[in-house]
């Protein structure tokens, strides 16, 4: 062989490492490894000419005049077929956003809380129609704000306890902003139970709040609900909440980036949060793990709102449940716990749904779609997910074996100000196009 020809076929060797890893580099991230097993689109039943729609959707909502960045990632039958990172992690725009960028993902917490609940449900420790005051001091005689102000409410025993149930659906009763509320609202807010150091603290607060409604007459979305379960979850296992989910959820679900804070050796890896100021400009939010990003979001390890995770960790732990609580070998829930838990469970109330949507449901952790013609959405009957205060989105759709997550990282307005426009519907849209 002449030098020549060692000099081709070291330059061929080297020109086909340098295509696997080109092609490597589009499945796996930055320093981490895919949370899924990765699959050529079009071999799961996914067109990848039609997912183009959404990478060319996400790089115009990234631009110069919309949000910082975003990751999107698309698995189907457990295998992820696209999973894209667009835009910039800083205010600055200076540094790309990487697919293992962390993110708060504010409410998308609750499905983990209640996973949790359902755990030890499943151990014989609870049962759903369980009283919250079997577990929890000062609950035993609830009481309803049926009028009066605030500062001389008006009260009156409830028709019923409040249980584990009635917290999980959001049909406990407690103050949520449903109209009727106010005064309620600024009962609660006197007593401040967000200002506790703990969940031991938050519980024993939340005793003083009186209810705005009777349990199960309604849905109210309110945060305090899935905060008192995680004090129940602290309780019963005799660990602190985050003790009980890096066990018993993170760890073996290899959700090696998802806790209530982030270490300082990742903390660059955390996106800014920004809001859009009253002069129409983003700017950092106003919140202390804004301006010091990987610092715990509440004081408490909040089971409603404290998470930090990434797309790829998340998207193990929706896999779990679209697998029937089960993912490479490690079981956390039975099968029929999960289906319980994707079945709308407001059918005590006329109509079963929530204050958000006549087309939706409630299920154990998240929303279960009744009819996509009524919501005007793309999907399926029985998706269930939920979202984040920041603008984070994740969706199990059981009949398509698929799932599908967005991160933002922005606090939207709710004055009416001006803002960056809500994407997650024209996502959702684009991902479901996407199947032939």
């Amino acid at each position: 062989m002449t030098r020549a020809d060692a000099n081709t076929r070291s330059g061929s060797r080297l020109r086909a490492v340098l295509v696997v890893a080109c092609l490597l580099a589009t499945v796996l991230p930055a320093r981490a490894a895919a949370p899924l097993p990765a699959a050529r689109a079009d071999t799961q039943g996914v067109s990848a000419v039609r997912l183009q729609r959404l990478h060319d959707f996400m790089d115009r909502a990234t631009g110069a005049d919309g949000y910082l960045g975003g990751v999107t990632l698309v698995a189907r039958n457990g295998r992820i077929v696209d999973w894209q990172a667009y835009g910039h992690r800083d205010l600055a725009r200076r540094e790309p956003m990487r697919r293992d960028a962390i993110f708060r993902i504010y409410s998308m917490t609750k499905t983990v809380t209640s996973v949790a609940v359902m755990m030890l449900v499943e151990e014989g420790k609870l049962t759903l129609d369980d009283p919250l005051s079997r577990y929890l001091p000062g609950f035993q005689a609830p009481q309803v704000m049926v009028g009066g102000t605030a500062d001389a409410p008006k009260l009156r025993a409830a028709a019923k306890p409040v249980t584990l149930h009635a917290l999980l659906t959001h049909t406990a009763g407690y103050p949520a902003g449903v109209k009727g509320d106010e005064q309620a609202v600024t009962l609660m807010e006197r007593i401040d139970p967000h200002g506790a150091s703990d969940l031991r603290g938050f519980a024993e607060r939340m005793s003083r709040v009186p209810l705005a409604a009777d349990p199960g007459t309604r849905f109210g979305y309110d945060g305090a609900s899935l905060e008192l379960l995680a004090r129940v979850v602290e309780v019963v296992s005799g660990q602190s909440f985050d003790r009980f989910l890096r066990q018993r959820i993170f760890e073996p679900l290899a959700m090696h980036d998802t806790g209530f804070s982030v270490p300082a050796a990742q903390r660059a890896r955390v996106v800014d949060l920004t809001r859009m100021s009253a002069a129409g400009k983003l700017e950092i939010a106003d919140t202390t793990s804004a301006r010091h990003p990987g610092e715990p979001l509440n004081a408490y390890d909040s089971g409603a709102g404290g998470l930090y995770s990434t797309a790829g960790d998340y998207a193990r732990f929706a896999q779990m449940l679209l697998d029937g609580g089960t993912l490479d070998g490690h079981q956390l829930l039975g099968r029929k716990t999960v289906e319980l838990m994707l079945r709308n469970h407001l059918t005590m109330l006329d109509p079963p749904v929530t204050q958000f949507s006549d087309a939706e449901g409630f299920g154990l952790g998240g929303y279960v779609v009744l009819d996509p013609a009524r919501r005007g959405q793309l999907g399926s009957p029985g998706q269930f997910g939920w979202s984040g205060a920041a603008s984070t989105y994740y969706t199990i759709d059981p009949h398509e074996h698929l799932l599908a997550i967005l991160m933002l990282q922005h606090l939207p307005r709710d004055d009416g100000g001006k803002d960056l426009p809500r994407i997650s519907r024209n996502f959702y849209d684009l991902v479901y196009q996407a199947l032939p």
